[in-house]
């Protein structure tokens, strides 16, 4: 076999598994059933909120926290903020009892998310008394700016998820808060409004379609993962995961995920809940959505040094852990496929066109298929999540609305290809530093908004409306 034949049948094999792996997340999420509320009364809840520098929206998540949820303790993190983040909160502690603050401050404290959130878990430890029932106390992690559905402490106490012993964590599905925003981007150019309305959209599509049918087929395999918003875990699996690794977080950029697997390898069910949510702002911006991204990705990279415990754990099935090595391995994948596409697509159009007399038309007649393979294989795949978004959760505008929106989110998926390069370079580099996300209602002046819009592609006009 040559070196171009070796080439095109790694091609193959890559494809052949990322459509059997789009077939096998496509079809429990189409076959869902809804889940039935629980007693929230069987339980105690905890609410954590990591915050550094949050007093633009940390107000409003408070108001909405203690109205909804009234039989919950919240805990906010100050994780040293340079604003009035913790007056703000100290204030409203002093007046409610369910309200608690949680001060880091340096050189401790802005070591990260998972180091927050440690320090929350042990003043839960300080707080809670001696005989406290822990089997049926659950941590729920929300980000400052979460909008947790009201119905979220009732689905997590059903029979599926807490409600069963064996039920160490949960996730709800993410929603993007601001995704019917018509001007997200404050004081922007038109065009700066439509290019954010459209990244807004396509990261709802994501969250609403491709990652809950990803976490649908890990229900299946019992290894759904946790996300850094609306986590809910139960206090006595974060006693056992601190027990042999020390905390219950850990230092990865993807620390949520992390989570899961400890949660996992300590022998307890993770279970995703599609009907509640937490709503979490979307990015508008280009650039703080790739180092997001780049992040995250990093973050799963980091997080292949489990690999061996997962395979070598009772407590994952065989499913599970090829499912979460695929996961964990998809970056990397996806670093060959950045070199293999363009050069198999390149061999083949010079083996054509190399091919004595006249041969082009002959070529170009010979490989009419081509193009529909690119269709079925490289467009639709990404797609048809943006038509069952349109059909099933959002239906707003016409058929070309729905179109657009496809088009838009095939085109979007792309992203993921530069924030793979990216979070390898960071990878090999060293580079475990970040910075925090900016919300929208921190840029108070035009000149303060992220270079975002400029570059935006002509071609995807109308696809964020």
């Amino acid at each position: 076999m040559t070196a171009s034949e070796s080439l095109q049948a790694l091609a193959f094999v890559m494809l052949v598994v990322f459509l059997s792996y789009v077939c096998m997340i496509l079809v429990p999420f189409l076959r869902r059933r809804p889940d039935k509320d629980g007693d929230t009364a069987g339980f105690t809840w905890h609410v954590f909120v990591p915050c550094r520098d949050e007093e633009a929206v940390i107000e409003d998540t408070l108001d909405r926290l203690a109205r909804d949820f009234p039989e919950a303790h919240i805990w906010i993190v100050d994780d040293a903020s340079t604003d009035s983040t913790a007056d703000l909160v100290s204030i409203r502690a002093e007046h409610d009892e369910r309200v608690h603050l949680v001060r880091r401050v340096l050189p401790e404290a802005r070591q990260g998310k998972g180091a927050a959130l440690n320090a929350a878990y042990r003043a839960l430890n300080g707080h809670l008394a001696a005989d406290a029932d822990r089997d049926h106390c659950v941590v729920v992690v929300v980000d400052a700016d979460g909008q947790l559905a009201p119905n979220a402490l009732r689905q997590a106490a059903g029979a599926r998820v807490f409600g069963d012993p064996t039920t160490g964590a949960a996730q709800a599905a993410v929603w993007m808060s601001n995704r019917n925003d018509r001007n997200p981007v404050p004081g922007g150019s038109r065009l700066a409004q439509w290019w954010g309305r459209y990244l807004i959209r396509m990261q709802d599509i994501e969250f609403r379609t491709t990652i809950a049918a990803m976490q649908f087929l890990r229900g299946h395999t019992l290894s759904v993962g946790l996300g850094g918003n609306g986590q809910f875990t139960r206090l006595s699996t974060l006693d056992e995961i601190a027990g042999t690794a020390g905390t219950p977080w850990h230092g990865s950029l993807l620390e949520d995920y992390e989570l899961g697997i400890h949660v996992m390898l300590a022998g307890y069910r993770t279970v995703y809940m599609h009907d509640t949510h937490v709503a979490q702002e979307a990015l508008p911006f280009t650039g703080k959505l790739l180092t997001q991204r780049t992040r995250w990705c990093q973050g799963g990279m980091q997080c292949t040094k489990y690999l061996s415990q997962i395979f070598l754990s009772r407590n994952f099935t065989n499913a599970g852990a090829i499912e979460a090595a695929y996961f964990l391995l998809m970056p990397f994948l996806q670093l060959v496929g950045t070199v293999l596409w363009p050069t198999v697509f390149i061999i083949a159009a010079a083996q054509g066109l190399a091919l004595p007399g006249d041969t082009l038309a002959a070529w170009l007649q010979a490989m009419w298929w081509v193009a529909p393979l690119i269709v079925l294989t490289g467009i639709l795949p990404f797609a048809m999540w943006a038509l069952f978004y349109w059909h099933r959760d959002e239906r707003r505008g016409s058929v070309l609305t729905a179109l657009g929106w496809a088009v838009g989110y095939w085109a979007y998926m792309y992203q993921s290809y530069i924030c793979v390069i990216r979070a390898f370079v960071r990878l090999v580099l060293g580079r475990n530093s970040w910075s925090k996300t900016k919300r929208i209602a921190e840029y108070a002046k035009p000149d303060e908004l992220p270079a975002a819009a400029d570059a935006a592609a002509p071609a995807l006009q109308g696809v964020a409306a």
